[in-house]
């Protein structure tokens, strides 16, 4: 079984987009908006609706569902997985990771400055 990815930083990694999709647009808004006021991500963008299509229990199922967009920084993404687990309807969310390897500085910066990350000069 994968663990989570929790050496981003070793890779020189200091800012993540996390996808995860939830299914319907209240619960999406109600996870960001925990995730966002416990600091856990700078910013969560809700998207609806997307159509899902996937192999659930051997079974090709298709269904709308709500996209989340979040921003974080990286040591903030074991946390930010688990609280989202919590929150979470499915058995089995969604919860993948990018690596931003360039932005905004001062995007970057925000980011830092409200999850606590380090600050970049």
């Amino acid at each position: 079984m994968p663990e989570i990815f929790e050496s981003w930083e070793d890779e020189g990694v200091r800012y993540l987009v996390v996808l995860v999709t939830t299914k319907s647009k209240d619960e999406a808004l109600s996870i960001a908006e925990v995730i966002v006021s416990e600091k856990l991500a700078a910013c969560a963008n809700v998207i609806e609706p997307v159509v899902s299509i996937y192999t659930w229990k051997g079974k090709v199922e298709r269904s709308a569902e709500a996209l989340m967009i979040i921003k974080t920084h990286s040591e903030s993404f074991p946390s930010l997985v688990g609280r989202i687990k919590e929150l979470h309807s499915y058995d089995v969310p969604e919860i993948v990771a990018l690596p931003i390897l360039s932005g905004n500085p001062a995007y970057l910066k925000w980011i830092d400055e409200v999850t606590g990350g380090y600050l970049i000069e």
